[in-house]
């Protein structure tokens, strides 16, 4: 019995250091692997993912956009590092709270359920779908990435609703979301054209656009928060540098002199 258990033991230890391993996970991306480093699967993948990290180190972030950009990017960086498992469920996990943490905020009030009256009831049933839903994660790893961009299709319902009082900026959001989503999609499945063609980098094109369309979406969302929440601030959109270009650098102004505490 004592034996059994050694080695019972030695090989769960094996099997949990298994998937820290490189190239444990079953997703691998267009790119070459070991191509540009022996100690990076994807460099061009790894280094798209940082780009998260430059636009916290160059802007003033508020704790949530601080967990939005920082969190996912560092374990994207790590998971095209090393394409472990443990990677991969850091990547898509530390997305799915960071997404969580958005719908409790932000979600506009009159979309809730009707058994659901305040906020903090609304966050407590995101939270206990969050837990599940990062358990069940672990049943069909692969099918998480999948998953997630769905939530984008949610977000286009709530933009139909809501679009109409900041409409260029959701042109810009859903225009933004669409060209990333299409890099991923002939990432994952228009591989062998891509590498015919020597171009094997539309999902570092993805992590550059995706920082920029959620960077666009999350103004935007906290922007039509704050018209249904606190609409005695007067909230407006600015864009840097210059309001009349087409396309800038979106930011919320509060026009009103009012106390803007935010209830919950």
């Amino acid at each position: 019995d004592f034996f059994f258990f050694v080695f019972q033991g030695t090989y769960s230890m094996e099997k949990m250091a298994g998937v820290f391993s490189y190239q444990s996970s079953d997703i691998d991306w267009c790119e070459d692997n070991y191509r540009h480093s022996e100690n990076v699967a994807e460099f061009f993948n790894m280094v798209r993912s940082e780009h998260a990290l430059l636009h916290y180190i160059f802007e003033d972030l508020e704790t949530y956009n601080y967990l939005s950009f920082v969190s996912p990017g560092l374990f994207s960086a790590y998971f095209h590092m090393t394409l472990s498992f443990v990677g991969q469920m850091l990547d898509e996990l530390s997305i799915l709270w960071v997404i969580a943490a958005g719908y409790s905020l932000w979600f506009p009030r009159k979309l809730f359920p009707s058994f659901i009256k305040d906020r903090q009831t609304f966050s407590k049933l995101v939270l206990v779908m969050t837990v599940i839903t990062t358990l069940i994660s672990f049943v069909k790893p692969n099918a998480n990435a999948y998953a997630l961009n769905c939530f984008g299709l949610h977000f286009l319902y709530m933009l139909a609703i809501e679009m109409r009082r900041a409409l260029r900026l959701a042109k810009l959001s859903v225009g933004l979301w669409v060209l990333a989503i299409s890099c991923w999609v002939g990432d994952r499945f228009g591989c062998s054209f891509w590498q015919k063609m020597n171009f094997c980098y539309l999902h570092s094109l993805w992590h550059i656009l995706i920082v920029i369309a959620v960077a666009y979406g999350s103004t935007l969302i906290a922007y039509l928060d704050a018209n249904n929440e606190i609409p005695y601030s007067l909230p407006g959109l600015q864009y840097w540098p210059c309001d009349k270009w087409p396309v800038g650098l979106p930011h919320i102004v509060l026009k009103g002199t009012a106390k803007t505490r935010k209830r919950c």
